[in-house]
């Protein structure tokens, strides 16, 4: 099948990013991989707070900014001048797309509110990215991924059995909420595309991780007992959890009775599949203490290597328990491409691609994050700023330039005056 050329499907979709951290800029990420223009807005003096986010840092950038910016340009301008307002204003008057992460009374002071903003331009897909969301009694509190991973229940069911709750170790809230916010951005232009009608979108952690337990709460609502943290071996299925093999961890996933009966003969464990009281999973968490047992009993007596071939031939759904230098090693992941070098960065940083392939885009889009106000002077000129009215915004610090193209302030025939 031929596709038609280009950067991606969003390729022409105009989107200003002007959100800190890592929920937002995941989002924005997303979108300029599947070919969205992106300009990141950020603050004078240390733009993102992503940006000092570290160690490690790598001749001075932030290893977790760099994974969360590629394929975007930056823009610095500080909104409490009028100058820099009226700078983002005409952005978004020819904006597809704003995400945003501020504070709503904040926003409402600077006229930038969603509401204002579509009286503007009818068009624009605003997207609102926060802790607990728009409206309700903690709408005006702050919100990061460890606050919602609590707040959620999350961290009620993670950890060791009979131990104390635990986050889960990434940023599991702001990478599911930029996906989340990817998707509904997405949506929302394909309507914008047919129609040219605009969106509110209404986007926060803890509404992200409530969905993350909607299996759980859903459990809990039809009568299942509270759950508390077991070190992964309280699923609805049954097994499904981890064991030691002879010299390490590995998980095993058994996710129906036909899997159950193929792992009790792979396992030697015969005797189990025979049993009527162990013919559906109901039966089985029934049991679950005596079936880990014995499990527990036989994954010892072989190596991990030994029991991932066992059950590969068996189709028993298997994975060692690796650490990170073993996952960057990872046959599956390196030959898919999965891990990508940050361009002039000779390996010491990287990025993870997207979650998506895309047939009519197999190369990757991977275009190295963005020097703070590198893209101020460029972005401008496409706004029809003159030489002159730069210069005058620089001077006055309602913009800051970076270093990859100087401001002069010397005429230039033909060119639009701000």
């Amino acid at each position: 099948m031929d596709f038609p050329e280009g950067n991606g499907p969003l390729e022409g979709l105009r989107v200003v990013d002007m959100t800190t951290s890592y929920a937002g800029p995941t989002a924005s990420m997303y979108l300029a991989d599947l070919g969205a223009q992106v300009i990141k807005v950020e603050r004078p003096g240390h733009g993102d707070d992503a940006r000092s986010w570290g160690p490690p840092f790598v001749e001075g950038t932030s290893a977790w900014f760099a994974s969360a910016n590629r394929n975007k340009r930056s823009v610095v301008l500080d909104l409490r001048a009028s100058g820099g307002r009226e700078v983002l204003l005409r952005l978004l008057d020819v904006a597809d797309v704003f995400l945003q992460n501020m504070n709503p009374s904040k926003l409402e002071q600077l006229g930038i509110d969603g509401p204002a903003l579509l009286r503007r331009n009818p068009g624009l897909i605003y997207c609102a990215m926060s802790g607990y969301g728009l409206d309700g009694p903690d709408s005006h509190l702050p919100g990061y991924d460890l606050v919602a991973q609590a707040r959620s229940g999350l961290m009620s069911v993670t950890g060791e059995k009979g131990g104390t709750p635990q986050r889960v170790s990434t940023a599991l809230s702001d990478i599911a909420t930029g996906m989340s916010a990817a998707i509904a951005i997405s949506a929302a232009a394909v309507r914008q595309a047919r129609s040219g009608v605009g969106e509110i979108i209404d986007v926060s952690l803890l509404d992200t991780d409530l969905a993350l337990m909607a299996p759980r709460i859903a459990a809990y609502h039809a009568g299942e007992p509270e759950p508390a943290p077991s070190g992964g071996t309280d699923s609805v299925l049954a097994v499904y959890q981890p064991f030691d093999a002879a010299d390490r961890t590995i998980v095993v996933a058994i996710g129906n009775s036909l899997m159950w009966q193929r792992f009790c003969r792979a396992t030697g464990l015969d005797e189990l599949a025979h049993e009527d009281a162990l013919a559906d999973n109901a039966g089985r968490r029934e049991h679950r203490e005596r079936i880990t047992a014995r499990v527990a009993a036989a994954i010892r007596r072989r190596s991990a290597a030994e029991w991932l071939r066992v059950l590969a031939e068996a189709d028993v759904p298997a994975a060692l328990v690796q650490s990170l230098s073993e996952v960057v090693k990872d046959a599956q992941v390196t030959n898919r491409g999965s891990i990508m070098p940050v361009p002039d960065s000779n390996h010491a940083l990287v990025s993870v691609r997207s979650p998506f392939r895309l047939a009519s885009g197999p190369a990757p889009r991977n275009e190295r994050f963005p020097a703070l106000g590198e893209h101020t002077a460029e972005v401008l000129r496409e706004l029809g700023y003159s030489p002159q009215a730069m210069a005058h915004l620089a001077a006055t610090g309602a913009a800051e330039f970076g270093t990859a193209e100087p401001v002069r302030s010397g005429g230039e025939e033909g060119s639009l005056s701000a």
